[in-house]
């Protein structure tokens, strides 16, 4: 996934209201941006740590500026926006760049299944080769580290995502595949688990839903000021 244009860097002042921050410019101006992040974002809010931020070109829009990423002194950038994965992900199939899920020439996003909800990623064979399941993929942001080299998912509590995880259950009784696929938008991990001590029921029901069929893989990234993609599979530690 590359940006329109590099990304402008400045220095964090301070998070609040959860998708607001104020920030200080590379010419010394202070602005207000936008934080596509609805997270805690534990260890990456310190006031005076650097970022990274994308310019909307729509002159209408309020706050022109979005956080992209947080520069970090061990670990380097960090992606924060979680909107980026779906695109990163996307990319990364189309690539043939995630080998469990290649082979599928049919690609489409944000389709409705099990009631209200809508997939990230449904992949589907050619309808007139030989029949094979569909893949309903699901993508989380993972950008949380405790452990030296250990992503951690989620940073706060998200009883919408234990939700996700029993709708792709449903998807594996109706005969498709299922799959949650953790994008690590981090160059220092080695490894993935659940954050148990946030979340208490997010981890039982991952393990759960794997133990039910659900696939459960994890990538991390490779970010620089221009473009992020996906760069090695991670082990999943339940």
């Amino acid at each position: 996934m590359r940006f329109k244009t590099p990304l402008e860097r400045g220095t964090l002042i301070r998070r609040y209201k959860r998708f607001l921050a104020d920030v200080t410019l590379a010419d010394g101006t202070e602005t207000t941006i936008h934080v596509p992040n609805p997270g805690a974002m534990l260890g990456l809010t310190a006031p005076g740590v650097p970022v990274w931020m994308s310019r909307s070109p729509d002159p209408k829009r309020k706050l022109p500026l979005t956080l992209e990423m947080v520069e970090l002194p061990d670990a380097g950038l960090v992606g924060v926006n979680t909107m980026n994965p779906n695109r990163i992900g996307e990319t990364a199939i189309a690539e043939g760049r995630i080998a469990e899920l290649t082979g599928y020439p049919l690609l489409r996003r944000e389709v409705r299944y099990d009631g209200n909800s809508r997939i990230d990623i449904l992949l589907q064979s050619d309808p007139d080769a030989l029949h094979r399941p569909s893949a309903w993929v699901e993508i989380k942001n993972v950008h949380f580290n405790r452990e030296p080299g250990l992503a951690e998912f989620p940073d706060c509590r998200t009883e919408r995502a234990v939700k996700h995880l029993k709708a792709l259950e449903r998807v594996i009784d109706a005969d498709d595949r299922a799959v949650m696929l953790f994008i690590v938008q981090r160059m220092d991990c080695t490894a993935f688990t659940t954050a148990d001590d946030i979340d208490r029921a997010y981890g039982p029901a991952l393990r759960e839903a794997a133990s039910h069929g659900v696939e459960v893989l994890c990538y991390s990234c490779h970010l620089t000021p221009e473009a992020i993609r996906l760069d090695r599979a991670l082990p999943w530690r339940p």
